[in-house]
């Protein structure tokens, strides 16, 4: 349990502009701003959500969203 929580919080620190991300609710979509409790994430052309940074549950790799 340790070992995933520091793995999580390497992840979250390692955020960063254009990272393709699902958050826990399930939305996926790319980061367009991180600031430091807050990244803001485009799901859709136009449309931005903010989150909380450890609302992310995972990176993508690049490109996984256009495949969708």
């Amino acid at each position: 349990q340790m070992k995933k929580a520091k793995e999580h919080k390497a992840l979250l620190e390692a955020l960063q502009k254009g990272d393709e991300v699902v958050t826990g609710g399930g939305l996926v979509g790319r980061i367009t701003k991180v600031s430091e409790g807050y990244v803001n994430v485009e799901i859709a052309e136009g449309t931005e959500v903010v989150v909380q940074k450890p609302a992310v549950a995972l990176v993508l790799p690049k490109g996984t969203i256009k495949s969708l």
